[in-house]
């Protein structure tokens, strides 16, 4: 079986960037890592409006890949977090 630890989990992007390799192996164009940090630094110094709705569109954003809406939407309001927006439901489920 071949080994995907390299290539699973939530960081194994940010590893690979902090590398500047990608998954196959091939540099990662200096250009694009530029870019990427450019764009994260910009990030890092923007407010927060909290913990509980960055963990809400986190789950939206990620939940949205692997489990269908109406499920998503119902451990949405089982844990006390708002349901799908509209919004939310157009652009992650093409709806």
């Amino acid at each position: 079986m071949a080994d995907n630890s390299s290539t699973t989990g939530a960081d194994a992007i940010d590893v690979a960037i902090a590398q500047g390799i990608d998954f196959d192996g091939t540099p990662i164009d200096p250009k694009k890592l530029d870019l990427y940090s450019s764009v994260m630094a910009l990030e890092a110094g923007r407010q927060r409006s909290g913990v509980t709705n960055t963990m809400r569109s986190r789950i939206v954003r990620i939940g949205a890949k692997h489990i269908p809406q109406d499920e998503l939407n119902q451990k949405l309001l089982d844990a006390g977090f708002a349901p799908l927006k509209d919004k939310d439901i157009a652009y992650y489920y093409n709806k």
